[in-house]
């Protein structure tokens, strides 16, 4: 198996170029939600770069513990460079060290930097110990001869100054660490490089074929970083170990994300399912089945918080679809058994009506939500208590996924034998698709309306055009008639379709923004109003390839425009969200677990 490999070299000229030293990223996780990152130059930009931002036990959370390093490497001549940190010259900061910097890599998705002065070639590795709060950096030579030494400092406090020599045979590795001395003296530097690079190794094994080279390979190690063992949940893990099990969950995105419901059941079949971890899809699925209350599952946990926040319409509905598309990879009937009355117990509840005045309307059959104050949907930017995009009513995605649930519901209880429930899920279900295709089609625009009933347009439907309306094709079970799908599909694609993802909302509509920036209201009022969400390719393929099954090739080239996107923002990973108009800039969080998902489940998907 050819070892993935992601390299960007420069020229003396490219290491002044801002932009480049300093706008793109690396990441390195532990699996505990805990991180190393920062930039190309190691220069901190952001409140979250670190060497060791560890996962600690609730109620601390993630805490930066490990700020930063000014390197300097140490010639034989006795002459010193800095190859690491920043300095001020002139009242100006600058990153001297870049300029010796002539390539950055990847490799297995871990990073290498690969300095070059004066003939000799130092190259520097950043590693964590699997599920351990712990930092390697490793330096060694590997051209040229010579003695190396460098300064630690932090930003706020330096422990010391330490000094080392370094040849072709001897390298250099500082660690930094929370964990108890034995935990640390477990594992030499060489052995855990050996073990990180042996577990990687069984991950792309692991992957489903078509994920197992190029750039799949890649993502399928991205997507590592988000699947997470909580730290803090001690009842969730008291609870899995009885029955002899972990705890897993999927940390949204990096640097500020904690686990989300809905990200978490949104990504779960790329993140999981493609990857071949089914195991530890079946611990998330059964770790969430747990936290259900009042036919809910939580939207968020808090950082530092082991209770859940269960504001959401769509995260529930989304559980359906992920256990889902676990079950059609796994065929586990065992987890399917224990989650079943979950999931009828959720159905109930909002039959009956459940928070945040979630219910089934018994007059249509539709899913209606909303309460002052509250954001419900996925579209849930909030800011000093201005809902952005409250959508209260019946909204077509959440329409779209409750069908879709009571389809899904109705084939498992139905397997059960129990013929007569799954009679009464069909009739809801059928309720539900006759009253979708009489209310949500909106004949001028020849595409569907986005919230019916709209208790933010005083009870009328909003015609905008949105993303969101793909789910009505793009579920396993489509509420839409078949012959409006080519039509929602066009108008999508003509107006909504980018290189790397879907804009939120059309250009054409007067609340439209085109790009994300500014301080936090303003990028919160552009948030999903036209900003392009990378994740959103994944049910316009899928909506693609219900329309048109044999054009496999035609979806791939969907995806094409996430090839550059791997050398820009947080090298090797995708972000969360894109500027609506062109270069189609990246924004929010430089690694977001559903566009990396997404992404790599389509790209599976569409292999020949």
């Amino acid at each position: 198996m050819k070892e993935p490999v992601r390299s960007l070299t420069f020229g003396e000229e490219d290491t002044h170029d801002a932009e480049l030293m300093l706008g793109r990223e690396w990441l390195v996780t532990n699996g505990l939600g805990g991180f190393a990152s920062g930039t190309l130059a190691g220069v901190p930009t952001r409140r979250y770069h670190g060497l060791l931002v560890a996962a600690l036990s609730t109620p601390l959370g993630r805490t930066v513990m490990f700020n930063h390093l000014s390197e300097w490497l140490r010639l034989p001549a006795g002459e010193r460079h800095q190859i690491g940190g920043q300095e001020r010259v002139g009242g100006q900061l600058e990153w001297p060290g870049a300029k010796y910097l002539r390539e950055f890599r990847l490799e297995e998705g871990l990073p290498v930097w690969r300095y070059a002065l004066d003939g000799h070639v130092v190259e520097k590795r950043v590693l964590m110990v699997h599920s351990q709060n712990t930092v390697h950096v490793n330096y060694r030579l590997v051209g040229g001869e010579g003695r190396r030494g460098y300064d630690h400092t932090g930003e706020l406090w330096s422990p010391g100054y330490f000094s080392v020599d370094v040849t072709r045979d001897v390298s250099a590795t500082l660690v930094g660490s929370t964990e108890s001395w034995e935990l640390i003296r477990a594992l030499s530097p060489e052995e855990a490089q050996g073990a990180e690079r042996e577990r990687r190794e069984r991950l792309l094994a692991a992957a489903a074929p078509s994920a197992r080279g190029g750039l799949a390979a890649e993502l399928v190690l991205a997507a590592d970083q988000f699947v997470i063992t909580p730290s803090g949940r001690q009842e969730d893990a008291a609870r899995a170990h009885a029955a002899g099990e972990e705890v897993r969950s999927v940390i949204a995105g990096y640097h500020w994300f904690t686990d989300w419901g809905r990200d978490t059941m949104i990504s779960l079949e790329g993140l999981t399912c493609t990857t071949g971890r089914h195991r530890e899809a079946g611990w998330i699925l059964r770790t969430f089945g747990q936290y259900v209350r009042d036919g809910l599952i939580p939207n968020m946990f808090p950082d530092g918080a082991s209770e859940g926040l269960y504001h959401t319409a769509d995260a529930t509905l989304w559980f359906f679809h992920a256990l889902g598309r676990y079950l059609q990879t796994t065929d586990d009937r065992v987890t399917l058994e224990a989650l079943l009355p979950k999931m009828q117990e959720i159905v109930n509840r909002h039959l009956e009506g459940t928070r945040f005045g979630i219910k089934v309307d018994p007059a249509d059959g539709l899913l209606a939500q909303g309460a002052e104050g509250y954001q419900l949907t996925w579209m849930d930017a909030k800011c000093d208590g201005w809902v952005v995009t409250p959508r209260r009513g019946k909204a077509v995605e959440i329409n779209a996924l409750w069908y879709n649930a009571l389809r899904l519901l109705e084939g498992w209880t139905r397997e059960a034998g129990d013929a007569a429930r799954a009679d009464e899920l069909e009739g809801h279900a059928a309720a539900c698709r006759r009253s979708f295709n009489e209310r949500f089609w909106y004949e001028e625009g020849g595409h569907l309306f986005d919230v019916v009933e709209s208790r933010d347009l005083d009870g009328r439907d909003d015609p905008a055009c949105r993303p969101n309306q793909l789910l009505a094709v793009s579920l396993e079970h489509p509420v839409l008639e078949r012959a409006r799908w080519e039509s929602v599909l066009n108008v999508v694609r003509e107006k909504l379709l980018t290189p790397v993802g879907l804009r939120s909302l059309s250009p054409d509509h007067p609340d439209f923004k085109p790009t994300y920036h500014g301080d936090l209201k303003t990028r919160d009022a552009a948030y999903h109003q036209g900003t392009v969400w990378g994740w959103l390719v994944g049910p316009f393929v899928d909506a693609w390839l219900k329309v048109y099954p044999e054009d496999r090739a035609g979806a791939r080239k969907f995806l094409e425009g996430f090839i550059p996107h791997l050398d820009d923002a947080c090298v090797g990973s995708i972000s969360e969200v894109f500027d609506a108009v062109p270069p189609f800039h990246a924004r929010g969080c430089v690694a977001q677990a559903w566009s990396v998902a997404e992404v790599l489940r389509c790209w599976a998907l569409t292999s020949e």
